[in-house]
């Protein structure tokens, strides 16, 4: 099962056509010398950028490792089929598979 894409904006098809978001749209085009001058939101307002940015920040007890894996995309394919928590399901399955070790 794959996202689905988030409905923002203009999408060809789905629901409002470009005529009726050109047609509510109050905002004037820019000219070049507008966009030219046009200064990045935190240079104009850091502190209001500092405190709107969205970090999560370091794990306090990290308890996974991020890793590149190369799966066989038929079996990638099927873990994804099963919906939502796949990569859980892959992590499940792989720790099952660990040989049993006695302390």
């Amino acid at each position: 099962m794959t996202a689905k894409p988030k409905k923002t904006g203009f999408q060809p098809g789905r629901g409002y056509s470009k005529a009726d978001w050109d047609a509510v749209s109050d905002t004037p085009p820019l000219s070049a010398a507008e966009i030219a001058g046009a200064r990045p939101f935190g240079d104009i307002f850091p502190d209001l950028a500092e405190s709107a940015r969205r970090m999560r920040g370091p794990q306090k007890a990290p308890v996974k490792t991020r890793v590149t894996l190369r799966i066989d995309s038929a079996t990638l394919n099927a873990y994804k089929a099963t919906g939502k928590g796949w990569q859980t399901r892959i992590d499940a399955a792989l720790r099952a598979a660990l040989p049993i070790t006695k302390p």
